[in-house]
């Protein structure tokens, strides 16, 4: 239950490891109820992002919080060791490793960036919208979301070509 939690959040909220596994359970829910949307404070950057949450996600955050028996004020994701509070990003990504094997995947071609990117990527491969990307993954300049995307001269071009003035 928590590894769906953790791979349907990681999906929706584009946050980077270390943000995702310091989430609390106040971060996406309001008593009993997830949030359709949430906002977090970044570490890397101290910028606010906001993400969605889709119905299958919040129904696999409530079924973790309700099996796990968390309260608001507890990480959503607790370490199971003692000198930690919560889901170490190396332990993340070892569990993210063990997600790919377990699928037939090489994990040297996917780790937790690759969660971090896939709906950033999707929503750009859809929208053609860099600014909103830019946004959603809390991204200071537009030049950094290009590069993140992997986006080549070719897709630019194709991009201006579509633009009438």
């Amino acid at each position: 239950m928590r590894d769906l939690a953790l791979f349907d959040l990681a999906i929706d909220s584009k946050l980077r490891g270390c943000d995702l596994v310091a989430l609390r359970v106040s971060d996406v829910a309001h008593g009993q109820s997830i949030l359709h949307r949430a906002i977090v404070l970044q570490r890397k950057t101290q910028r606010s992002v906001q993400f969605e949450i889709t119905e299958p996600t919040r129904l696999a955050v409530a079924a973790w919080i309700e099996k796990a028996v968390l309260r608001q004020n507890d990480y959503l994701f607790p370490s199971r060791k003692h000198n930690s509070p919560h889901l170490s990003t190396r332990q993340y990504a070892r569990i993210v490793e063990r997600w790919a094997r377990s699928v037939g995947l090489d994990p040297a071609e996917y780790g937790t960036h690759t969660l971090r990117r896939t709906k950033a990527t999707l929503i750009y491969k859809r929208t053609k919208n860099l600014r909103a990307v830019q946004l959603l993954l809390g991204h200071t300049k537009l030049e950094s979301t290009v590069r993140y995307l992997g986006i080549e001269v070719d897709d630019t071009l194709e991009i201006a070509e579509q633009m009438e003035v």
